[in-house]
């Protein structure tokens, strides 16, 4: 009975046991289904993370360790021709932000706003104008940050996480608007620049040469950017660095003018409206470029508001335009040299030439009149350009016809651009019948010639063509190419890119057609009717040139010219010319002055070119004899 028992209480455990075992099959199952769809889940998310998404994040694991530090380089330094810096490189500190490693953005914000005594409003709209740009990437805030701002900066960053203190070099114009439309300016890079073949490797937010030299001389005066790798902390801060390429500087340039000499042209020009160009007639070599009114280059550094940019660009003086180079004016009597070898070259006068002057030409039945209402008299070539007659000039050109006139101009190196290095160049303009036809459709009339030469009518030339032209009287018929870079610092250690004057070509004029011209161009000054005498106080300057005085409103013949001067408004006064060269027997500097509404060339315009010679040939004499 007991064995019987015994075997019933087996059977039920072994009962037992078979439907635990169902059970716990089920559960295996269900825990392994589960453990393989947690593995298929690992492994789908290790496959997005580690394949899909890989490079991505290694990236931004990198960049939380390790960053790249942009080092910008000093762009060239600009001399003059002595060796006097004029533009150099000054250290500048920006304000940047690295939003990763901001822990509360708007508190960050806040804090930077109090300390630059800015609104925060105005760094939040740089940060959403931005808001694309990596995270990791350093966002400019605030450039150039003043002294006490940066000290203010730089004693909270430890507790700012993320602010970093970008330091770059600006430039610096040692004589702020001196020389500012021949140096020029700069200013940051735009987005379609930088997508341009020009500019490859450039950055955002660098400066680029805008206006002047900085502008034609760009690809020598900016340097190669460099770069460092550092490793930072969690808060951003460097702990040590890993790597460093040092920037390359940019090229030095030695300028052909003289500061001294480009502030007594200035000084001349104070308070006028107009240029002065010196040059040197030997070589072609620009010693002083002048436009006035002047502009101030350090606005363009330290950035303008908008009321200042207003007040700029509406200025009726428009103080950005280089009136030495881009500016075109009817040269009037400054003209007359350059008709005299033409008709003497033509034949149409000779050497004992006279034409009377009464006063008046009589064409087409009206009075062209002569400057000097009661005539010169009888007047022969040389004499006709001392005292600047008028009525010389009309038969003279009526012989000539209008495209003979305007050969010999354009050989003397009018009416097309002088090839000098800097934007912005005015052609100017020589009419020829041809040109007349093909702009307007009308045939040129005989009475235009009349006006063509006394340098009126259609004729426009720039204060440069005009140096260029009188340089050629005084150098015996060399047309140089005008150039304002002496020398170019060399890429390698001791090297250097000298600059040397081209010459263009060599107008052939008879030798003694020459000499009447400047031996009339030494009278102007020197002889007691000349139009320059009284103008041109010292004469052992030995200066020789032609005043030229350019009609702005036509006069009816009724008006008497010497009222008109007296009584007419400043914008309807004639433009004041003069263009000298001296010394007149060995030339090493040729000066033309052009003052727009001066009036008269002989009381405007000479004394300038008066100054501005005897500033050059003193200097010289001081640097001879110390």
């Amino acid at each position: 009975m007991a064995e019987k028992n015994k075997k019933k209480s087996t059977l039920q455990i072994l009962k037992f046991s078979d439907s635990e075992s169902s059970l716990f099959g089920r559960q295996y199952l269900l825990l392994t289904g589960i453990l393989i769809v947690v593995l298929i889940v690992y492994a789908l998310r290790l496959w997005h993370l580690q394949i899909l998404h890989g490079a991505k994040y290694r990236y931004q694991s990198e960049n939380n360790r390790i960053r790249l530090e942009d080092i910008p380089a000093p762009r060239g330094i600009i001399f003059d021709r002595n060796g006097v810096p004029l533009v150099e490189n000054r250290p500048a500190y920006h304000l940047q932000l690295i939003r990763e490693d901001v822990a509360d953005l708007d508190e960050t914000v806040r804090k930077l706003a109090h300390l630059c005594e800015r609104d925060p409003q105005e760094f939040h709209d740089i940060l959403a104008a931005n808001r694309h740009h990596p995270r990791f990437m350093p966002v400019r805030l605030l450039a150039d940050l003043d002294r006490d701002t940066l000290a203010r900066v730089e004693a909270h960053r430890v507790r700012l996480p993320g602010v970093v203190l970008q330091l770059e070099p600006k430039r610096e114009y040692l004589w702020n608007g001196v020389a500012a439309h021949l140096i020029g300016y700069l200013s940051e890079i735009t987005e379609q620049e930088l997508r341009s073949p020009e500019f490859e490797g450039y950055y955002p937010g660098e400066d680029i040469g805008r206006y002047g030299v900085e502008r034609a001389y760009q690809r020598y005066l900016h340097g190669r950017r460099g770069g460092r790798q550092v490793e930072v902390d969690a808060l951003g801060r460097r702990m040590r660095l890993l790597e460093e390429v040092l920037p390359i500087p940019g090229r030095n340039i030695w300028l052909t003018i003289d500061i001294e000499l480009q502030k007594a042209a200035e000084a001349a020009l104070e308070g006028e409206t107009g240029s002065i160009v010196a040059m040197d007639p030997r070589d072609g070599a620009i010693l002083a470029l002048a436009s006035s009114p002047t502009f101030d280059q350090e606005k363009f550094i330290r950035g303008f508001t908008r009321e200042e940019w207003r007040a700029l660009s509406n200025d009726p003086g428009r103080p950005l335009l280089n009136r030495a180079i881009g500016a075109a004016y009817p040269p009037g009597s400054v003209y007359k040299p350059f008709l005299v070898l033409a008709g003497l070259s033509e034949g149409v006068i000779a050497l004992d030439t006279k034409f009377n002057c009464p006063g008046f030409y009589f064409f087409a039945n009206r009075r062209y009149r002569c400057w000097r209402d009661q005539g010169h008299g009888n007047l022969d070539a040389e004499s006709s350009l001392i005292q600047s007659c008028n009525v010389f000039y009309y038969q003279t050109g009526m012989r000539l016809g209008v495209d003979r006139i305007a050969h010999y101009s354009k050989l003397f190196g009018m009416g097309s651009p002088t090839g000098i290095a800097l934007h912005g160049e005015h052609p100017g303009l020589i009419p020829t019948a041809e040109w007349k036809r093909r702009a307007t459709g009308v045939p040129w009339q005989r009475g235009e010639t009349l006006s063509v030469s006394i340098g009126q009518g259609f004729n426009l030339t720039t204060p440069l063509q005009m140096a260029l032209s009188y340089s050629a009287l005084a150098n015996g018929g060399k047309i140089w190419q005008p150039y304002v870079v002496r020398r170019i610092e060399g890429g390698g250690t001791g090297e250097a890119d000298e600059m040397r004057g081209r010459l263009k070509r060599q107008v052939h004029i008879d030798p003694r057609h020459l000499n009447i011209v400047r031996s009339g161009l030494r009278g102007v000054v020197h002889e007691q009717r000349g139009t320059a005498h009284r103008a041109v106080q010292d004469k052992s300057l030995d200066i020789a040139g032609k005043t030229g005085t350019a009609l702005v409103v036509r006069l009816p013949d009724n008006v008497n010219r010497k009222v008109h001067a007296r009584e007419a408004k400043r914008r309807e006064r004639d433009h004041a010319w003069f263009v000298g060269y001296a010394p007149s027997d060995d030339p090493q500097i040729t000066v033309c002055a052009m003052v727009e509404h001066g009036g008269h060339g002989s009381s405007a315009a000479a004394p300038l070119v008066a100054q501005v010679i005897s500033a050059h040939l003193k200097g010289v004499v001081q640097e001879e004899n110390p």
